[in-house]
C-alpha cells in the first residue's frame, strides 16, 4: 500500500521561481539538475503534497492585514520568511499608511534617522494597533523622541562587551563560555536594544568569513570555552547554508559541548523557522535556542508554530524577556506571557532589569517592580514559569541575580523565612546533631 505523507510540514513553498546556486547566482528550477527517482513506492509522495505543501498558519488578523495593506502578495510569498525580509518596514512613507503616528513619532523617525534605524516585519506590522500609540508591541518598535534623551548613568556599551572582546565579534567574559556575534543585522529592531551601538548598518543580513575565522581560531585555543552563544543581530537572519557553516565549524571543535542560538525570529519572522531550517539544526544536537518575548500579544498561531517546530526538532528553548515600564511591568501581564509561553513549550528563562543604554529612560523601571512581579509569580504558579531575575551588571559585571527577601533572619539556631504568602516558618539550621538528652554535639571533622 502506498505510503502517505500528510500534514508532515516536511515541504515548505519556494521563496520565488529561482534559487541561489553555491556561486550566489540565481538558478532556476528548471536548470537544475535532475535526480534519480526514487523507485521505492513507500517513499513516493502524493502529488497533493508537492502542489499544496502543508502552510504555514496565518491568524484572521494577520491574514486581513495582508489583504488591506499588502494586496499584491500571495500567501505562498507572505510566508516566504526572505519575502518578509526584503518587504520589511524601514522609513514613514511605508508606516504611515499601516500607523496613524503620532507627532512625536513622526518627528523621532524623520529628525533622527541616523540613529538606530526603523525595521519592522510585515508580520509583527500585523500585531501593531494601529490609532494607539501607547500599545506596548507599538511602543517597542517605533522610535520616539526620548530615545535622544540621554541620562547619568546611560552609556552606548553599559555592559562593557568591547572590553572584553579579544578578537571582533567575539565576547569572553565568562570563564568557560563565548558570545560569538554573528551578524549586526536584524528583521526588527527592539528600541531598548543593548547593541544598538553596532546593530542596523547593514540592509540585509552579511557575515564577515574572515571575522568568523579570527573567532573560530580563539575557541579552538582556548580549551576552557564549552559553550558558544551564537547571537548579533539575528543570527536566523543569515541563510540556512551560512548558518550551517558556522555550526558545523564549531562543532568540529572537541571541548565545544555546547551550541545555543539567541534570535527574536520566531516571535517576529516565524516564516523563518521553516521545516528546512528545522531539519538542520537538528544534526548539531546539543544545540538550545534563546528565544526573545516581550508581551503575550506576541503569542500568535504563528508563533506557536514556529515554536512548535523548534521543540520537535528537540531543541530545548528559553525566553529571555526586558522589563519595560508601561509594556510589561505588571504582574498580570507577566503571568499571561509565562502561562502562554509554557504552553507552547518555551521556559520562561530570564528576566532582564533593561540595561542602561543611551537614551533608555523611558523604558527602566525601578528594580523593586522586577522584585515585585517574582514575588507575585513564585508559589501562585509552578515553578517553572517562573524566571530569574537579573541585572547584567554595567562594566562587564555579568548576570546577578536578584530575588525577593524570603530569608528575615534568625532565631537561635532557626532560620526565619517567609512564604510566599507572607507566613513565618521556621527551618532547623544547626550543623550540629542532638544527642538522646537533647544536648548539641558538634560534629567530627575528620
Amino acid at each position: 500500500m502506498k505510503k502517505e505523507i500528510s500534514e508532515t510540514e516536511d515541504f515548505e513553498p519556494p521563496s520565488s521561481k529561482a534559487e541561489l546556486g553555491k556561486d550566489g547566482s540565481e538558478r532556476s528550477f528548471s536548470s537544475l539538475p535532475k535526480k534519480r527517482v526514487n523507485r521505492d513506492i513507500s517513499k513516493i509522495i502524493p502529488l497533493r503534497n508537492v502542489l499544496h505543501p502543508p502552510r504555514f498558519r496565518c491568524s484572521p488578523r494577520t491574514s486581513a492585514f495582508r489583504k488591506q495593506f499588502y494586496p499584491e502578495a500571495t500567501p505562498e510569498e507572505w510566508n516566504d520568511w526572505r519575502w518578509q525580509l526584503r518587504n520589511r518596514i524601514r522609513d514613514i512613507s511605508t508606516l504611515s499608511p499601516i500607523l496613524q503616528l503620532s507627532e512625536d513619532e513622526r518627528i523621532a523617525i524623520t529628525d533622527f534617522s541616523n540613529q538606530l534605524p526603523l525595521s519592522i516585519t510585515p508580520y509583527y506590522a500585523s500585531l501593531i494597533e494601529k490609532d494607539n500609540a501607547n500599545q506596548p508591541l507599538r511602543r517597542t518598535v517605533v522610535p520616539v523622541t526620548t530615545e535622544h534623551l540621554f541620562s547619568p548613568g546611560e552609556a552606548m556599551d553599559p555592559l562593557g562587551e568591547e572590553h572584553d572582546s579579544p578578537v571582533p565579534g567575539l565576547v569572553h567574559r565568562y570563564p568557560d563560555r563565548v558570545l560569538f556575534l554573528a551578524t549586526d543585522f536584524c528583521s526588527t529592531y527592539c528600541r531598548y536594544c543593548t547593541r544598538s551601538r553596532r546593530v542596523g548598518n547593514r540592509e540585509v543580513s552579511s557575515f564577515n568569513r574572515a571575522q568568523w575565522e579570527k573567532a573560530i581560531h580563539y575557541i579552538e585555543t582556548s580549551p576552557s570555552v564549552r559553550d558558544v552563544l551564537i547571537s548579533g543581530g539575528d543570527p536566523l537572519t543569515l541563510s540556512d547554508e551560512n548558518l550551517e557553516w558556522l555550526l558545523c565549524r564549531l562543532r568540529k571543535i572537541h571541548h565545544v559541548e555546547l551550541l545555543r542560538i539567541g534570535t527574536k525570529a520566531p516571535v517576529v519572522l516565524p516564516q523563518r523557522i521553516t521545516p528546512a531550517l528545522t531539519r538542520m539544526l537538528k544534526k548539531y544536537h546539543p544545540l538550545w535556542v534563546s528565544l526573545h518575548f516581550t508581551h503575550p500579544q506576541e503569542l500568535t498561531p504563528e508563533v506557536t508554530q514556529a515554536c512548535e517546530r523548534l521543540a520537535n526538532a528537540g531543541i530545548p528553548l528559553g525566553s529571555q524577556t526586558v522589563l519595560l515600564a508601561g509594556i510589561n511591568d505588571d504582574v498580570e501581564t507577566m503571568r499571561r506571557l509565562v502561562h502562554g509561553l509554557l504552553r507552547i513549550r518555551v521556559k520562561p528563562y530570564y528576566l532582564y532589569q533593561c540595561d542602561p543604554i543611551l537614551g533608555s529612560s523611558h523604558f527602566r523601571t525601578p528594580v523593586e517592580r522586577g522584585l515585585e512581579i517574582i514575588r507575585g509569580l513564585r508559589g501562585y504558579t509552578t515553578g517553572y514559569a517562573v524566571p530569574t531575575f537579573v541585572i547584567d551588571a554595567p562594566g562587564g559585571g555579568g548576570k546577578i541575580p536578584l530575588l525577593p527577601e524570603y530569608v528575615v533572619g534568625r532565631d537561635g539556631d532557626d532560620l526565619l523565612l517567609v512564604n510566599y504568602e507572607g507566613h513565618l516558618y521556621r527551618y532547623p539550621d544547626s550543623m550540629g546533631m542532638v544527642d538522646p538528652i537533647n544536648r548539641w554535639v558538634q560534629p567530627t571533622v575528620n
